[in-house]
C-alpha cells in the first residue's frame, strides 16, 4: 500500500507542476493569442487557472500529510515541507485573494471587455500581482520538483556523463 501512496505523491506533484507551467505559460498565452475574442479567450483562461488551484490544494494537502504520515513531525522543517506550505499559501492567496478582485473588476463593467473600460488601470495592477504570484509559485513548484530523488539512479552526488 505504501508503494501506491507513493506513486500517488508523484503523480500530484508532476501533475500540479506541470498544470501551473502548462496552464500559465502555454494554453493561457495561445488563448489570447488565437481567439479573437479576449473577452472568452479571458474567461477561458481563469477557468484553466481554477482548475489548476483546486488541483494545487488538494495536491498540497495530500503531499503534506504523506509527508507527515512518513517522516513524522520532523517533515515539518525540511525544505520540501516547506516549499509545499509556501506554495500553498501562494494558492490560497492567489485563488481566494485576487482572484475575487480581478472577477468584481471585470463584472463591474460587463459586457464591456475589462481592459477597453474604466476598470483597465485598477485590471492591470491586480493582474499584474496575479502573475507575479503565479510566477513564484511556478519556481517553487520547479524546485520541489528538482528536491525529489533523482529518478532511474541517477544521483546528485555524482556528476552526469
Amino acid at each position: 500500500m505504501k508503494k501506491y501512496l507513493d506513486g500517488l505523491a508523484i503523480l500530484l506533484a508532476t501533475a500540479w507542476v506541470g498544470g501551473i507551467w502548462m496552464t500559465g505559460y502555454i494554453a493561457a498565452p495561445v488563448l489570447f493569442q488565437a481567439l479573437p475574442d479576449k473577452m472568452l479567450a479571458g474567461m477561458l483562461a481563469g477557468k484553466m487557472f481554477a482548475s489548476i488551484a483546486w488541483l494545487g490544494m488538494i495536491a498540497a494537502a495530500y503531499l503534506m500529510l504523506h509527508a507527515l504520515l512518513a517522516g513524522g513531525r520532523q517533515v515539518v522543517s525540511s525544505t520540501r515541507f516547506r516549499l509545499l506550505a509556501v506554495m500553498l499559501l501562494l494558492v490560497v492567496a492567489g485563488h481566494f485573494g485576487i482572484q475575487p478582485v480581478l472577477a468584481e473588476l471585470k463584472a463591474q463593467v460587463l459586457p464591456v471587455y475589462v481592459m477597453d473600460s474604466v476598470n483597465a488601470a485598477s485590471f492591470r495592477v491586480w493582474h499584474g500581482a496575479a502573475s507575479m504570484l503565479y510566477l513564484l509559485l511556478s519556481l517553487l513548484g520547479g524546485i520541489f520538483v528538482l528536491k525529489q530523488n533523482m529518478p532511474l539512479g541517477m544521483s546528485t552526488n555524482k556528476p552526469h556523463e
